[in-house]
């Protein structure tokens, strides 16, 4: 995940150039301006190809939104978002790709994958899946399967697999019943909490 500033990356990226490929950057670095002369957007081409494939949304010196179609299909496949102080908060995807964000990953201090985000809306406003990754991969993945803001779905996972799923059947924030997986295999399903939440009833399933 980049930090710097992209116009930062520019410039530089210029400077280390041949003279034909500083002519060709020059062509695709393209500063926009404002009535006031504060830069509102920077333009790039990341892959040095000759056509830019880059659009950042700047607020003077600040990146605020990097926009690149990397494979250059004339659709946006890639969002970088940047906090106040122009760190990178945030990368957005699209698993349709079809031009829309519909997942913002998140990285931890060793910048790698901590937390994705998922919106079947493809509104980052309306999230409904979060999905929470440590050095094994993917670990939990809480989803709100009926769009009323409520988490109602439980998944935890182990080597990548589902290991348990558990659900809220009757909308009152907790699960209801929980199915044990072992590999792919189900092997026990669990329902009836009491008070505190413990299942009572299990039932093994037989395969």
């Amino acid at each position: 995940m980049r930090k710097a500033l992209l116009a930062a990356l520019c410039v530089a990226a210029v400077a280390a150039c041949s003279d034909p490929e500083k002519e060709q950057l020059k062509k695709t670095t393209i500063p926009t301006y404002d009535k006031t002369g504060k830069l509102t957007e920077l333009t790039y081409d990341f892959n040095k190809n000759g056509k830019i494939d880059t659009w950042t949304q700047m607020d003077g010196a600040r990146p605020v939104l990097t926009r690149m179609d990397k494979n250059e299909d004339g659709r946006v496949d890639r969002w970088e978002y940047y906090d106040a102080q122009a760190q990178l908060e945030k990368v957005g995807f699209s698993r349709r790709d079809d031009g829309k964000p519909d997942g913002w990953a998140f990285a931890g201090p060793d910048g790698k994958i901590q937390k994705i985000e998922v919106s079947s809306f493809s509104d980052v406003n309306r999230i409904d899946r979060w999905e929470y990754y440590d050095a094994s991969g993917l670990v939990r993945a809480d989803e709100d399967t009926n769009a009323d803001g409520v988490i109602d779905k439980w998944e935890t996972y182990a080597n990548g697999a589902v290991r348990t799923s558990a659900f809220d059947e009757n909308k009152d924030g907790r699960p209801d019943r929980r199915l044990i997986y072992d590999g792919a295999r189900l092997v026990l399903i669990e329902s009836e909490p009491d008070a505190s939440g413990n299942f009572t009833k299990r039932v093994d399933v037989k395969q």
